[in-house]
C-alpha cells in the first residue's frame, strides 16, 4: 500500500489544505491546529462509532474472491475495468478493501474511505498494491477537495449511516465533470417484509456481537439447505452465498448495524439528478432466471439492491 496519497487531505474544521507530516505520523492543519494522526499509515480522521460491528466483521471474516469480486464490482458499477488504469477511484466504504483490490489491480489510483478500522484490514489485502491507499473518515465529511475523483463508487455502504442522502451528496460532490459515480443501496421491500425484518432487527442490532454471530451462523446454515434458501429467506433475510463465511458475514451485516434504511429507484434517481448527474443507468443485478427477475422486479428480494450508475456534467 502507497504511504503518500493521491489527493490532497482538507481539514474537516475549517477546509483548509493540511500539512502533511507523514514522517512524523500526523497531519495538522496551520489554522485551527487540529491534528491528525497516522496508525499503521492510515490517517484516522474519526473512530468507528456506530459503525463498529462493521469494523468487527471485516477483520473477522475471509470474505474475498478475486473472480467473484472482480465480476461483482463491474455488475455494480458498470465500469469496465479496462477503463480505470491511471484513472483516481474513490472507493466510498471500502469495508475490507474487496473491491479496491479489483480496482487497483486493474490499474487505477484507487483511495479507499472508511468509518470503520475495517481499512487495517483493506490495508493488508492490498499491501502489494502501491497505488492503493486508505483513510478512516466519516463519508459525510470527506476530507478531500470537491472532484478530485475521476471515479467513484459505493456498494452497500451509504445505507448504514443516519441520513443516506447527506452521504450520497457527499460522495457526489468528490467526482469530477465528465466523472462518473456508481451507487449500490438497499432496496425497499413489501410493507410485510420491511415491517417483520425492522421488529427483528430491534432485538438484533443491540445484542452482544458473539450472541448475534451464534444466530448468523445458524442463517448461514441454513442458507446452504437448497429449500430454505428459495423459500424462508424472502420472509426472514439470511445469505445464501455458496461459501458458508460469506454466509455469516453477510448475515450478520444485515443484523448488527444500528442504521439501515431502504431506498427506491425512483429515490436515487432524483438524488443523481439534484447532485448535477446525467446519463442515468438503471444496472441489473447479477443473478438472472425467470422466477429471479419476477421477485426481484416485485421488491420480494429482501437484501437485494437499488443500482444507479451516472455521469456529472460537465
Amino acid at each position: 500500500m502507497s504511504m503518500t496519497s493521491p489527493v490532497t487531505f482538507l481539514c474537516p474544521t475549517c477546509g483548509l489544505v493540511m500539512n502533511d507530516e507523514r514522517v512524523a505520523g500526523l497531519l495538522w492543519c496551520p489554522r485551527c491546529a487540529l491534528s491528525i494522526n497516522f496508525r499503521e499509515g492510515i490517517p484516522r480522521f474519526v473512530e468507528s462509532a456506530h459503525l463498529e460491528s462493521f469494523g468487527l466483521q471485516w477483520n473477522r471474516y475471509e470474505v474475498a474472491h478475486a473472480d467473484e469480486d472482480r465480476a461483482t464490482f463491474q455488475a455494480k458499477t458498470g465500469f469496465s475495468l479496462d477503463e480505470l488504469a491511471g484513472k483516481l477511484v474513490l472507493d466510498a466504504g471500502c469495508g475490507g478493501g474487496r473491491y479496491s483490490k479489483i480496482v487497483g489491480g486493474a490499474g487505477g489510483i484507487v483511495v479507499g474511505a472508511d468509518h470503520t478500522h475495517a481499512v487495517d484490514k483493506a490495508a493488508n489485502l492490498c499491501a502489494d498494491l502501491e497505488q492503493v491507499s486508505f483513510v478512516q473518515a466519516d463519508l459525510k465529511k470527506l476530507p478531500f477537495p470537491p472532484a478530485s475523483f475521476d471515479y467513484a463508487f459505493s456498494i452497500g455502504v451509504m445505507h448504514h449511516d443516519v441520513n443516506t442522502r447527506a452521504v450520497f451528496d457527499t460522495v457526489a460532490k468528490m467526482v469530477k465533470p465528465g466523472g462518473k459515480l456508481a451507487v449500490w443501496l438497499y432496496r425497499k421491500n413489501q410493507f410485510w417484509q420491511e415491517w417483520l425484518n425492522t421488529a427483528i432487527r430491534k432485538r438484533t442490532m443491540n445484542m452482544p456481537p458473539e450472541k448475534l454471530e451464534r444466530w448468523c451462523r445458524i442463517g448461514a446454515f441454513l442458507g446452504g439447505v437448497p429449500i430454505m434458501k428459495q423459500t424462508l429467506n424472502k420472509i426472514v433475510n439470511f445469505s445464501n452465498h455458496p461459501n458458508y463465511e460469506n454466509r455469516v458475514c453477510d448475515t450478520f451485516d444485515w443484523f448488527a448495524p444500528q442504521y439501515q434504511h431502504h431506498h427506491t429507484v425512483d429515490e436515487l434517481f432524483e438524488w443523481y439528478r439534484e447532485a448535477g448527474y446525467e446519463n442515468l443507468v438503471v444496472l441489473p443485478p447479477e443473478k438472472r432466471g425467470t422466477f429471479y427477475r419476477w421477485t426481484y422486479e416485485k421488491n420480494l428480494l429482501i437484501g437485494s439492491g437499488v443500482n444507479v450508475m451516472g455521469t456529472r456534467k460537465s
